[in-house]
């Protein structure tokens, strides 16, 4: 997994490398800024040094960052507009160094590039039609909503045209949280030192672009002394955490799946959820639901074995069917339950009673049984089997709080969860968030927007029960289910486009995932 860092780690960092190792500030930006420079050449080889490059500088050092990176432009060969902020008489120390050097550079060197200092919107028509327009203007220091010019400007350059590159941080985006209301929307961002959370959740993800990391003059193994909470999944990790297939299994040693979902209202969710554990690769898939609703579900199924439990026309579940279902409980390895049930009053209590009953069984809980949790229920419940799979809307349900507010600060809520309660969190959006009960966040690096669409979170439930089923390792069939099945949707883009992306594909895909991690990983 790749390791990501906060904001203050990343500062004490820097404060090292000054204060203890005697490293001049000034040459940390000449290395960051060289490191930026290469990254972007070697990102956008096609780049055409009659056309101009534009920068936008801040106040501060990352503004520093952006003069030192049109000096390396320039003696490239380069046109540069830069866009400044703030002259000599309000910059200081290293990024006044360089905003002089550059100013020399211009001025005695190059008469095709210009500096010109910002005064109104008016002023970055100068590099609306750059090839390449650079956001330099607030580092990972900044937070909360952007003010007045720094609003203004970013929602400029997020209509240009062009190329969008960030230094650092996309401005706007608050770099532990991965929040902001209108940051710059970027296409490529070479953040300094090291990976910052918030490139990676929430609004980071969706602005941040592609993220490469550029070399201020530190190695990597000086951050391996600070203590990291936040990973990115890679292909490696849901290869070797998927279970493995002992050569004298049988169809009951590779995992024993109940699932307990649909309704004669809902019955859709139910067919791909138990469709999707035997996809997995486990042996024995057995759907429960109500006898009401058999005509409607059972014809859709040939491999999953149907058990429908008595209903009286109601076609809900209800407390008065745990007698039934306990013998089948005693049978199964995991339980998946919550798709399609219905919220009905009988159907909350019954899965609440489920779930007392069930107390050291694996569970995983979806749809309608994250809505039964709500209103402080889960409170009074040991969830320390349990995987829980809310989309950020349930969660907030859940919590009892706006999800505005719940996306102001992903990572903290959902590591308290999981801490409060000792289930593991799997937090549904782009990008899918994993937390366990040591306050960890695993963020999901596969996807698209193809999968925003009914029935998927439903095929996610089957295939994390169905590797449950078969590992001993909780926490691995979870990470290697949330990739994989993320991954199966993207690999379809190859013949499809994200309009059409399916369900019920990304369930049959599953195997080519599989595969695909295979290869990449030995």
């Amino acid at each position: 997994m790749i390791p990501l860092f906060s904001v203050s780690q990343v500062r004490d960092a820097d404060d090292y490398a000054i204060n203890q190792l005697q490293i001049p500030g000034l040459l940390l930006m000449e290395n960051a800024s060289l490191s930026i420079y290469s990254i972007i050449r070697e990102h956008y080889p096609s780049l055409n040094k009659n056309d101009l490059i534009g920068i936008v500088c801040g106040k501060g050092n990352n503004g520093g960052d952006g003069f030192a990176l049109a000096r390396h432009f320039i003696n490239s060969g380069f046109r540069v507009g830069v866009i400044y902020l703030s002259g000599s008489e309000e910059l200081k120390g290293d990024a006044l160094s360089n905003f002089e050097i550059l100013s020399n550079v211009i001025h005695f060197s190059d008469e095709t590039s210009f500096m010109r200092q910002y005064k109104s919107v008016r002023d970055l028509k100068r590099i609306e039609h750059s090839q390449l327009v650079v956001d330099a203007l607030l580092g990972t220091g900044a937070s909360g909503s952007l003010k007045a010019p720094y609003a203004e400007i970013v929602r400029e350059l997020n209509k240009f045209n062009t190329i969008r590159v960030a230094l650092d941080i996309p401005t706007g985006l608050d770099a532990d949280k991965g929040s902001g209301e209108e940051p710059f929307e970027a296409d490529l961002t070479v953040t300094l030192a090291e990976l910052k959370k918030g490139l990676f959740v929430n609004k980071g993800a969706a602005v941040s672009g592609e993220v490469k990391k550029g070399y201020i003059g530190l190695s990597a193994e000086f951050f391996d002394n600070f203590q990291v909470d936040t990973y990115v999944i890679e292909p490696e990790d849901a290869f070797y955490n998927l279970p493995q297939k002992a050569k004298d299994i049988y169809k009951y040693s590779a995992g024993k799946v109940l699932v307990i979902a649909g309704s004669k209202n809902l019955p859709g969710a139910s067919f791909m959820t138990a469709s999707s554990v035997l996809h997995s690769g486990a042996g024995a898939s057995i759907l429960c639901f109500p006898e009401s609703a058999r005509g409607l579900i059972q014809g859709k199924l040939d491999e999953v074995i149907v058990l429908p439990y008595k209903d009286e026309e109601k076609g809900i579940l209800g407390k008065e069917n745990l007698e039934e279902l306990k013998e089948r409980f005693g049978w199964m390895d995991v339980l998946a339950i919550g798709p399609g049930l219905g919220r009905d009053a009988r159907t909350v209590e019954a899965v609440l009673e489920i779930i007392r009953i069930n107390k050291n069984k694996k569970i995983v809980l979806d749809a309608d049984a994250l809505f039964a949790l709500g209103e402080g229920r889960y409170k009074s419940l040991n969830l320390r089997n349990c995987v829980l799979t809310p989309h950020q809307a349930e969660f907030a349900n859940l919590l009892g709080i706006k999800l505005s507010e719940l996306q102001e600060d992903v990572l903290s809520y959902g590591r308290e969860f999981s801490r409060e309660t000792g289930a593991l969190l799997v937090l549904k959006g782009s990008p899918t968030v994993i937390f366990n009960a040591e306050g960890e966040a695993l963020i999901n690096s596969t996807g698209n927007p193809g999968m925003a669409k009914f029935g998927t979170g439903d095929v996610l439930t089957g295939i994390i029960a169905g590797f449950m089923a078969q590992s001993n390792e909780a926490e691995g069939a979870v990470v290697s289910a949330v990739y994989l099945h993320s991954l199966s949707a993207d690999l379809l883009l190859k013949e499809k486009t994200e309009y059409g992306l399916m369900a019920t594909e990304i369930m049959n895909n599953l195997s080519e995932a599989i595969k695909f991690v295979r290869k990449s990983s030995v």
